[in-house]
């Protein structure tokens, strides 16, 4: 006898969601047991807090008037420590076609579009924990070192707060930028498999923008380019000061950061469930 209509969604549901739990418990099994993934994680925190640290202690703030913005100077830091989100999420993939792994793990989780899912699930997690704590200690630096540079109430610069909504969007925000980073790296990462070409994709793709718009002659060009490229518009979403002269809005910035993030994915999906391991 045939299982009612309604018994047998729930039969199937209840299936894909244990084959969901059981591509995150294998991709979790994999992560921890590499100990590259904790060091470069605790990388990527430190990095971003040395930079970020290191731009609070260089920069002044003169009587006559302050060009920085406190919150962004702050976070400064997740420029550099984007770099080794990026190894970290590209390792995810790469790893395991350099040790013929992968062809173990899809023999053992036929759904390639879960075990990238698991994977992706599972980085952004990682890179989650990582940023936040690297974006609270980032601010808190700030916090302690930019009164003693000028950045004061007399000069219209209170310490910052994480209770101050437009720097807790910037903090948050970065946050979300690193995620989103990770993202696209690990979409890239599955399309084109090897670990040199992938990091290369996306370093080149991060900061050649910026390079080709400070040397586009044009200011309609150079706006566009700030628009659509991943980093520059990106990290629109730090910005606490001067919200009018940017090309886009802090949100629509990181907007286009998640369209590359979530383009590279479906690529580097399609590909990954259609090509041979």
């Amino acid at each position: 006898m045939s299982l009612p209509a309604a018994e047998l969604s729930r039969a199937r549901y209840g299936g894909r969601a244990r084959y969901g739990r059981e591509a995150l418990h294998a991709e979790w099994t994999k992560l921890r047991t590499v100990a590259s993934t904790g060091w470069l994680l605790l990388g990527a925190a430190v990095l971003t807090v040395a930079v970020s640290t290191a731009a609070d202690a260089g920069a002044t703030c003169l009587s006559t008037g302050c060009q920085a913005d406190p919150a962004k100077l702050s976070l400064t830091g997740v420029q550099a420590g984007q770099a080794i989100v990026v190894i970290i999420a590209v390792l995810v993939v790469s790893n395991e076609y350099s040790t013929g792994m992968i062809r173990i793990t899809l023999t053992a989780m036929p759904r390639r579009l879960t075990v990238l899912a698991a994977k992706a699930v599972l980085v952004a997690g990682l890179v989650l924990v990582a940023g936040a704590v690297a974006a609270l200690e980032s601010v808190l630096a700030g916090r302690l070192i930019l009164p003693g540079h000028g950045f004061t109430p007399a000069h219209g610069y209170p310490p910052l707060s994480l209770g101050d909504g437009p720097v807790l969007r910037a903090a948050s925000g970065s946050v979300l930028y690193l995620v989103l980073i990770a993202l696209l790296s690990l979409g890239i990462a599955t399309a084109v498999r090897e670990s040199a070409v992938a990091i290369g994709l996306v370093l080149g793709l991060l900061y050649v923008f910026p390079v080709v718009t400070s040397v586009a002659g044009n200011q309609h060009w150079q706006r566009h380019l700030e628009q659509i490229g991943p980093m520059t518009a990106g990290l629109y979403i730090q910005a606490t000061a001067n919200l009018g002269s940017l090309p886009l809005t802090p949100w629509q910035g990181l907007g286009v950061l998640a369209l590359w993030a979530a383009g590279a994915l479906i690529i580097g999906a399609l590909i990954f469930r259609f090509r041979d391991a």
